[in-house]
């Protein structure tokens, strides 16, 4: 078994219970209000605006030459994404400037401090749990999102959906070349230190989830 399939198979049950929050559930079947859309894109800039920095930390944390070109590649493929976001954003009627201003919740602001800490104080592979957990699940959840939405919103284009849609299944590249670095790792030390970073960020990111589903609940019931 090579380590991305021991990686996929140790992450099973924390990827399942990603799966089943409710708000992922009804978001790729049935999709959910313009407002909740716009609230997600907001958790999403002001995590992804951070991807760039967090890779460049890492690139500087390590001595291993493989490493650092992977994260330098990275760097390449993601500088910039959080742009398209607030594009989204505008396009879909929503305050952007007011996103570029603000703050994100708690949950999102638990997750990006949480993995500035692990790059510094547990290991720069510690990145590598983040990227499996962002990148896998936008690849398999964001084109699903999209067309729900656009069916929502009765939508005939995808303007408003180019982060997603960047995400979405067109970036299996990005998830050939996880795999193919994942599978250069020959550390068992190394292995499980991602394999145990791959498991909590599925929990912090699904912390995003759960309080986006939680504030979706109160504006019903008020």
């Amino acid at each position: 078994m090579s380590f991305y399939e021991r990686l996929i198979a140790e992450t099973a049950d924390a990827r399942a219970e990603f799966l089943a929050i409710p708000l992922i559930q009804t978001a790729t079947q049935s999709g959910a209000t313009r407002e909740l859309y716009v609230a997600f894109l907001t958790q999403a800039y002001h995590h992804v605006k951070h991807t760039f920095p967090l890779l460049a930390l890492a690139a500087s944390r390590t001595q291993d030459e493989a490493y650092q070109d992977a994260l330098v590649e990275y760097m390449e493929e993601e500088r910039g994404h959080e742009k398209w976001i607030v594009d989204d954003i505008r396009t879909l009627g929503g305050d952007a400037e007011a996103v570029r201003g603000g703050e994100p919740g708690p949950a999102c602001q638990i997750m990006v401090g949480y993995t500035y800490y692990a790059i510094q104080h547990v290991s720069p592979w510690a990145m590598l749990g983040s990227v499996h957990v962002l990148e896998g699940m936008s690849v398999l959840l964001a084109d699903r999102v999209a067309d729900a939405m656009k069916a929502v919103l009765g939508r005939q284009d995808d303007n408003g959906f180019s982060y997603l849609r960047s995400h979405g299944a067109l970036d299996q590249e990005h998830v050939a070349f996880f795999r193919s670095l994942a599978d250069s790792i020959h550390d068992p030390e190394i292995q499980r230190l991602v394999i145990a970073q791959s498991k909590l960020f599925y929990r912090l990111y699904g912390d995003i989830i759960r309080d986006l589903g939680e504030r979706q609940e109160l504006a019903h019931a008020a």
